[in-house]
């Protein structure tokens, strides 16, 4: 006889979040490395357009370390949105004299705008959610399971 589920997910683990928070603080540095390590061996459009998609996916595991049980299409939503505000900001040529003055400025804010940029946010977006829901998917199962015995 099974015990019946307190959840839809099964039993509410509360120790969830924090563990979530650990996992998206570690997806965010191995981003970080992924953009470092991409640009210290590449050049053209692989490393600038893989650069962007890793922006996006670094902002979208950002988003899950502030609130870690946010869903997946919100997390894309906001790291997408994000990245497209700092694109667009760029319009205004302020990033580019921040970035004149300070390389972090110019790392986060970058310099002048770009269109395929916007494209490649929007697959930085899509890994995100693609990978969250993976995972999230498979995190139910595994807790389905562990309730039944």
């Amino acid at each position: 006889m099974n015990p019946p589920e307190t959840h839809e997910r099964g039993p509410r683990d509360e120790r969830a979040p924090a563990r979530r928070r650990v996992i998206a603080v570690l997806a965010a540095l191995l981003t970080v490395a992924a953009g470092l390590g991409i640009r210290a061996v590449g050049d053209g459009p692989v490393t600038k357009y893989g650069g962007d998609a890793l922006y996006t996916l670094l902002l979208y595991a950002l988003v899950l370390v502030v609130a870690p049980r946010t869903r997946p299409a919100a997390a894309a939503a906001a790291a997408l949105a994000a990245s497209w505000a700092v694109e667009l900001f760029q319009l205004t040529g302020i990033p580019a004299e921040l970035a004149a003055r300070s390389v972090l400025a110019r790392l986060v804010l970058g310099t002048s705008f770009n269109p395929p940029d916007l494209f490649w946010y929007a697959v930085g977006a899509a890994l995100g959610w693609t990978v969250h829901a993976l995972v999230d998917r498979g995190a139910g199962r595994i807790v389905q399971r562990s309730s039944r015995w």
